[in-house]
């Protein structure tokens, strides 16, 4: 099953092929960095926050991470990517490392830092419709975080974020074999786990 990360609902697997090399119709590459960094931010934020389980560290770690790639501004757009998620991997991992995971979103009642309730809610237009992605946003990220860190990226960079087998085993430093059974079998455990939810 696979999942459109815009509208976080079921689609088709004939709309995520991996573009030819002469393929005219592939995606863009951003014109600046910055444009790259405005378009990867909400989903570099949903990436993080499913590692850490913690609003305040996720933000840091994008932050930490689009800072440092300010640094390879240089580098050919088409490197952007998998250097992002590289860095942003790695940001995730020494943040855990350094005992700043929190699991305080598990306790009743959790606040933020100023004692308030912690809002989840989005400020979108269409309560109904945000209700509906919310609901399925959460149920995605309950059965995404059940699932081992390393078939949890290996789902997310491959199908939310459609890099490639290459790129993807560049950004979690593992083999491209290792990626495609990463991969198949975190799809068949959101399968099991969100199959009442279809």
């Amino acid at each position: 099953m696979l999942l459109d990360a815009a509208k976080l609902g079921q689609v088709d697997d004939t709309m995520h092929t991996e573009p030819e090399p002469g393929d005219v119709t592939a995606a863009p590459l951003p014109t600046s960095l910055e444009q790259f960094l405005a378009g990867v931010d909400g989903r570099a934020f949903r990436f993080a926050e499913l590692g850490l389980r913690h609003r305040e560290d996720a933000l840091d770690a994008v932050q930490d991470s689009m800072m440092k790639m300010l640094g390879y501004r240089d580098r050919p757009a088409a490197e952007w990517s998998p250097l992002f998620w590289s860095i942003l991997r790695n940001r995730i991992v020494d943040i855990q490392r350094r005992g700043l995971f929190r699991l305080r979103w598990l306790v009743p009642g959790s606040t933020d830092k100023d004692g308030e309730p912690v809002d989840w809610a989005d400020d979108g237009p269409d309560p109904s419709r945000n209700h509906d992605s919310r609901e399925a946003w959460s149920r995605i990220s309950e059965a995404m975080r059940t699932l081992p860190t390393r078939q949890r990226e290996a789902f997310t960079l491959r199908v939310l974020e459609e890099l490639d087998v290459a790129d993807t085993a560049r950004v979690m430093g593992c083999s491209e074999g290792s990626v495609k059974t990463h991969l198949s079998r975190a799809r068949e455990a959101l399968q099991r786990q969100l199959e009442e939810f279809r």
